[in-house]
């Protein structure tokens, strides 16, 4: 990208800046300002040298009393949040443009692009049809909590940035201009004078509300938008145009259907989640349906239609206002149920079709008496919405760990005095679930709900199944199996729903997870589908789940990696020789440990045939906020989703070739053995997390609903990935993106063979060449001597102070390994605005980092001092905002 393109992202910062400074010097005086400026020159100045300076800096924090490190903490943090907001900006600026960032990997092809080389390669237009017709993308909302921004700041944000865009217009006058600028000072204000710490953890229904807040701020307009592009892209490319019903994005959701080692997520909860859901589809269909009677005032009208409202000079109405008195009696018979009132009698929607079949007689009429410019208008967006939506606004998956399902088993079995199940071998389990599933008598009666058989965590798996039997299938996606291992896990869930009542089962997804259960996914799977009776069930199709987050918490990032790889081409494999449509989902998160890489990226890095139209992602946290918090972004992602995933399909990457996997196998072998080293086997590393990272005070944060830990006590293995990915982000090591990787690379760029393989392999594999990028750019957010401050800072302890030493010096030997292999002297220096956004977020990152040690060390002497806890939060909070891809 040129100076010129940059230019304006550089004045938003710049503006941005000015305006947060303005504010500072208005509500703290110029005390704080000239402090806070003091400190920012110095660490600038302390990065323009190459030496880090980190006794001046200390000197100007030192003095500071509780109170000061608290505003200044804040304010370093809000200026990290508004120069993200300008950096999107910038992103929407680019893509109304159609231009490109120059190198940056967040940047991928559009639908445009696509379509051209598909046709330079000489793929029919039915080949090209064909694909995009039965092209399947669901994402798959999740509450992870990384997003550490309040909701109320969010908005705030947003309106800065719709202030940024006003602000573009090339035709402002001076006065509208004075004007934004007033409107962005009380923004700027306004957030400045919020708390930006939340104090109370949200609970799971929380946690849903705030995904359906996105649709309704940001996705329910995107997707109109989107299938609108698309449909002009497939025009200039010539290609017929798809039915009127094709939307090949859906939405899914984590939030409130996620009770893998969350306690707080009960089948109340589900319940609850479910309703809310469904008043908030009915709410917004009802906004659409409101618009449409103001616009559909036409009288001319097909005999179809006419012969259900009779005669009459507004017969569009008729049916609308029809569909509007359904559509507020389905809105608040569900308050009543969610408020647990009597629910008010009339006629609802029970159904999805039953409201698109008002709506698509309406359509008809109106192209068979010449007016299909008005039905391609409002009313075809709304179709699009219904057909995207539903009346359900998102599917809810339920996912539960593998052995939940199996003591509820085993209660049952020692309740028929079949003995324990929980200890019979995996073919004795197959035999007994097999069997049940078939036979038509239930299993148990009532009866079993009153016995002591029947504990908590038993009742709570049986009231789940109960829920999806009560609710229907339509607001329900996949029952997940976190931990899953052997075939019984699978059965054993399929077993629960016919005992529950499920007519309409819920499709059962194993979800391999750890490095063993990725390796042994396929054998799990083939026994299965040796099994005739499981193979009927899945005859349309069968969904497996490849766990990104705690394989590399297992095996370090670059063996989970290649075993995920692998595990998929294995499934793709098996799959394609029993002739059944295989969906892989994909348990991304936003950091590159937990598979957080850009869009085409992502997609063209997996084995060739895997994707084949069908993906399904998981988006968490501050990912959705960044790719779907405002609607023309949100539109740019999902075009890129289809784009990609249209591309994978019939442009797949070639097969590796044999040298280049068994390089592959060589790199893991080293890494997971250098990473488990560390991790596993040194006894120093959980002290190290707990000492010298913030994962302890992390807790104190509430970021989300569910605990830090799967199980209390224990080390390294019993945390969450996404807080151990968090603690090391925080300081600056970034330990689970590189450990073990640079010691696999150094070692094979030792041998002139092998080097000459991996070359190859970086130039010429996209799954290499996904690899090598998003290291690279892990290794330049990285900071050894940010993280060394931290230890200087909280510990004299001197294994500690050994093994910090031994892991910097491994990150040192990581970069000088990846600067061989890319031959690049300098980190990014093929991506400029990525390294110039590090670059102009340093001198703001750096004091906080040395602001959390110092606030770290001071609260762990005085642990219930209320101004040193939110300042840590802050620091928390703004390095978050500094780093951008938090866990």
């Amino acid at each position: 990208m040129s100076q010129d393109q940059n230019t304006p992202l550089r004045e938003d910062v710049r503006l941005l800046g000015e305006e947060l400074g303005s504010v500072l010097r208005e509500q703290a005086g110029d005390s704080l300002f000239n402090t806070v400026e003091t400190i920012r020159q110095a660490a600038v100045e302390s990065r323009s040298s190459g030496e880090m300076q980190v006794d001046r800096l200390h000197q100007l924090l030192d003095p500071l009393d509780n109170d000061t490190l608290l505003e200044v903490a804040r304010a370093f943090s809000q200026f990290l949040n508004l120069a993200n907001i300008a950096e999107q900006r910038h992103r929407e600026r680019l893509h109304r443009q159609h231009q490109r960032f120059s190198g940056d990997p967040d940047t991928d092809r559009g639908l445009r692009q696509v379509l051209a080389e598909l046709k330079n390669t000489n793929r029919s237009t039915d080949d090209i049809h064909t694909a995009l017709r039965d092209l399947s993308v669901e994402l798959v909302l999740t509450a992870h909590p990384t997003e550490v921004t309040r909701r109320t700041l969010i908005r705030k944000y947003d309106h800065v940035a719709d202030l940024l865009a006003a602000l573009d217009r090339p035709d402002l006058t001076q006065e509208e201009s004075r004007e934004l600028r007033r409107h962005l000072h009380e923004q700027i204000l306004s957030a400045w004078s919020t708390d930006e710490i939340r104090r109370e953890r949200p609970t799971p229904v929380d946690e849903a509300k705030w995904g359906f807040a996105t649709i309704e701020q940001s996705l329910w307009q995107a997707v109109p938008q989107t299938m609108r592009a698309i449909e002009e892209e497939l025009a200039l490319a010539g290609l017929p145009p798809l039915p009127d019903n094709w939307v090949p994005i859906r939405f899914a959701s984590w939030m409130g259907g996620d009770r893998d080692g969350n306690p707080n997520v009960t089948a109340a909860v589900t319940r609850k989640v479910l309703l809310l859901a469904r008043w908030m589809a009915a709410d917004l269909l009802l906004r659409d349906v409101e618009n449409l009677l103001a616009d559909l005032s036409m009288h001319k009208a097909s005999e179809e239609l006419l012969a259900q409202t009779g005669p009459s000079h507004e017969p569009y109405r008729l049916i609308l206002r029809r569909v509007r008195y359904r559509l507020r009696n389905t809105r608040a018979q569900l308050e009543a149920r969610i408020n647990e009132q009597q629910e008010p009698a009339g006629a609802v929607f029970h159904s999805g079709q039953q409201l698109l079949t008002e709506l698509n007689l309406i359509d008809r009429s109106l192209r068979a008496v010449g007016l299909s410019a008005i039905a391609d208008g409002q009313l075809k967006d709304t179709l699009r919405r219904l057909n995207c939506f539903g009346i359900t606004l998102l599917r809810l998956d339920i996912r539960q760990e593998s052995t939940r399902h199996m003591d509820a088993i085993d209660a049952i079995t020692r309740y028929l005095g079949l003995g324990n199940y929980a200890t019979w071998d995996e073919q004795s389990k197959l035999d007994f679930l097999l069997a049940e599933l078939d036979n038509r008598r239930p299993l148990i009666d009532e009866d079993f709900y009153h016995t002591d058989f029947c504990d908590g965590d038993v009742r709570e798996v049986l009231e789940t199944c109960k829920v999806v039997a009560e609710q229907g299938h339509e607001g329900f996606g996949a029952y997940v199996i976190s931990m899953a291992k052997k075939p019984s896990d699978v059965l054993a869930v399929m077993l629960l729903q016919k005992i529950a009542g499920v007519t309409q089962p819920m499709r059962v997804v194993p979800l391999f997870e750890t490095l063993d259960d990725l390796n042994n996914a396929a054998d799990t799977m083939s026994t299965l589908l040796n099994i005739p009776q499981y193979k009927q069930r899945v005859l349309e199709g069968q969904e497996v789940m490849i766990g990104y987050s705690d394989s590399a918490k297992d095996a370090g990032f670059l063996g989970a990696a290649w075993a995920q790889f692998s595990t998929q081409e294995a499934l793709t494999q098996i799959f394609r020789n029993h002739g059944i449509p295989l969906t892989l989902f994909h348990g991304r998160g936003g950091s590159i440990s937990r598979g957080g890489s850009p869009t085409r990226m992502a997609l063209l890095s997996q084995p060739p045939g895997s994707v084949a139209g069908r993906i399904r992602v998981t988006e968490q946290g501050e990912m959705i906020r960044f790719k779907y918090g405002r609607p023309s972004v949100a539109a740019y992602n999902l075009e890129q989703y289809v784009a990609a995933t249209l591309e994978a399909t019939l442009m797949p990457p070639a097969q590796p070739r044999p040298e280049w996997r068994n390089q592959m196998e060589r790199l893991t072998e080293v890494s997971v053995q250098s990473y488990r080293e560390v991790v596993r086997d040194d006894p120093a590393l959980v002290a190290y997390l707990r000492t010298v990272t913030p994962e302890t005070e992390l807790r104190r944060l509430a970021l989300g609903s569910r605990p830090a830990k799967r199980k209390p006590g224990g080390g390294v293995e019993t945390l969450r990935a996404i807080p151990w990915v968090f603690a090391w982000t925080q300081m600056r090591l970034m330990l689970p993106a590189w450990l073990g990787t640079g010691t696999a690379l150094e070692q094979a760029l030792k041998q002139a063979d092998e080097a000459d393989t991996l070359g190859e392999m970086s130039r010429e594999w996209p799954f290499f060449q996904g690899v090598v990028d998003m290291l690279e750019m892990v290794l330049a957010k990285s900071d050894t001597r940010v993280a060394s401050w931290y230890e200087e800072r909280l510990t004299d302890n001197e294994e500690l102070i050994e093994l910090g030493e031994s892991l910097r010096e491994r990150l040192a030997h990581t970069v000088s390994a990846l600067q061989q292999l890319t031959g690049r002297e300098s980190l990014l220096d093929n991506n400029p605005v990525m390294r110039w956004s590090i670059r102009v977020r340093d001198p703001y990152t750096d004091p906080l980092h040395l602001l959390q040690a110092e606030l770290m060390a001071r609260l762990r002497e005085r642990e219930n001092d209320a101004v040193l806890e939110s300042a840590l939060m802050v620091t928390i909070a703004g390095i978050a905002a500094g780093m951008r891809n938090t866990g």
